[in-house]
């Protein structure tokens, strides 16, 4: 067949699939009934690519009328991407999304190995951090001190202690913590396994991924379930890597089979990250497993972690953190901002917010990543509203395969320390975001909020984007600057 197949945008009049036209129409369905103005703003915005900065934006802010008027953004957002989003057989003809998992597959049922680590189960809270590996007082000192420069939110620090004050938590044995695109380095199957959980992996058939896997199952104390073609050899490890793999784009109504027949109580991890527009489609894929799996799975938990690098509402005691920065700045960086015309170093807030909003969207990223990071926001949202357990964590900036392939992005963390920024390696960030699904799944998605945005702010691990003294855009160019200098120092 040519053309894409699986999980695909809409054909526009011409035949096209744009990832634009669905952009636009999605962003402005989900601002239209709270923000009418907005939506036609979004309908009408002739350059997205570069435009859409704005129109994100517009979607927090529309939200933050009332509670009813997020979850409308984020119901109405949802609903938009599902009538518009179509799946294309490998050899049928294509069909609206909602309805791919009444299709026949055509492909063998998957089957379940199961692979027991050998490795010793940990009992005790610890973070690897710059060489050392923390726990006890060495790691509350470390939380003290991220909340004093703040990194963190306070209310990532006591999240995060009360995991250390409570070890029993951390064995997940009794729950069935299924990690959609188990190879991504911001996941929690490393830790889950080494706290003596019970891990489902779920990723692409590529055999050099399931070797990594399987490796780091044999390394911990914990159980890793893997789909695999029928008649894989279970007890040799070239097979499973050969035989594994449940490929959610292409192959969803298979991977649904499988998942809907586990035992246990599933916690269903968002974790996928493809480059380009193929994001919006797997982001999208993983969206409709997730409503299937709850149709027919109704005690299942939820689990995202968020990009910092997104618009978010935040409290009045990060304002004020960042307006004492922004007052203590020293002579070169207010020259540098007046030198500039107020292109450069800009505050991150007016005075006195309550909420701000935090815009540290990176143009480099763009729309397609936007939308699917915005998707998971809303499915969060929703979810939790209708009375799941949710786990949505803001997860700090990590020096990611995917985040140092981009030269700029890679420059601009390099560079990012000099304006209070912290970024993490990634055992460090995906330590701590286990640790904190950890405390969510004790604790039935942490304490109940008023409002989403206040759920989203919840142990938020920003790196200190939300706390700086100037808008985090308005830094970005001075730190590619400053990172590509030391990158030649």
């Amino acid at each position: 067949m040519d053309g894409p197949t699986g999980v695909v945008f809409p054909a526009t009049g011409d035949g096209r699939r744009s990832t634009t036209v669905l952009g636009r129409a999605v962003v402005a369905d989900a601002l239209r009934a709270v923000d009418p103005v907005g939506a036609r703003s979004a309908e009408h915005e002739t350059d997205w690519r570069h435009g859409y900065l704005g129109h994100f934006r517009r979607l927090v802010e529309a939200g933050l009328l009332s509670r009813e008027a997020a979850l409308t953004v984020a119901r109405d957002g949802l609903a938009a991407l599902h009538a518009r989003m179509r799946y294309v057989p490998a050899d049928g003809a294509e069909v609206a999304l909602d309805e791919v998992f009444a299709l026949p597959d055509g492909e063998p049922p998957l089957e379940t190995a199961t692979v027991t680590g050998a490795g010793e189960v940990e009992r005790e809270l610890s973070l690897p951090y710059r060489g050392q590996r923390l726990r006890g007082d060495d790691l509350r000192r470390r939380l003290d001190a991220w909340v004093d420069a703040g990194v963190v939110e306070p209310s990532c620090a006591e999240a995060v202690r009360a995991v250390q004050a409570n070890p029993d938590w951390l064995d997940l044995s009794d729950q069935r913590i299924v990690v959609l695109g188990a190879g991504a380095e911001m996941g929690p199957l490393p830790s889950v396994l080494r706290w003596g959980g019970a891990v489902v992996a779920v990723d692409l058939p590529r055999p050099e991924i399931w070797r990594r896997l399987l490796r780091t199952a044999h390394r911990h104390g914990g159980r890793l379930g893997l789909p695999v073609r029928p008649g894989t050899a279970a007890d040799d490890d070239a097979a499973l890597a050969a035989g594994a793999g449940a490929d959610l784009l292409h192959r969803l109504p298979q991977a649904a089979r499988w998942l809907r027949d586990l035992d246990g109580r599933l916690v269903l991890g968002n974790y996928v990250y493809a480059d380009g527009a193929t994001n919006v489609r797997v982001a999208t894929a993983v969206d409709a497993l997730t409503t299937h799996l709850g149709r027919h799975r109704p005690d299942a938990a939820l689990a995202f972690l968020a990009t910092p690098t997104d618009v978010y509402a935040v409290p009045a005691e990060a304002v004020a953190h960042a307006e004492c920065g922004y007052a203590a700045r020293g002579p070169a960086r207010r020259a540098l901002r007046l030198l500039s015309g107020g292109r450069l170093l800009h505050r991150n807030y007016p005075p006195g917010a309550d909420p701000g909003i935090n815009d540290s969207l990176v143009p480099q990223q763009g729309p397609n990543y936007a939308l699917a990071k915005r998707l998971q926001r809303w499915r969060a949202a929703v979810a939790r509203d209708a009375g799941a357990t949710v786990s949505f964590t803001v997860a700090p900036p990590t020096r990611t395969r995917s985040v140092l392939r981009n030269r700029a992005l890679a420059a601009a963390y390099a560079g990012a320390h000099r304006f209070g920024i912290e970024v993490f390696e990634p055992a460090t960030s995906n330590t701590l975001m286990a640790a904190l699904l950890v405390h969510d799944l004790r604790t039935g998605g942490g304490p109940a909020q008023e409002h989403p945005w206040r759920d989203e702010a919840y142990a938020a691990a920003h790196g200190g984007l939300w706390r700086v003294p100037y808008a985090p855009r308005s830094a970005l160019g001075l730190a590619v600057l400053l990172g590509l200098g030391g990158a030649r120092a």
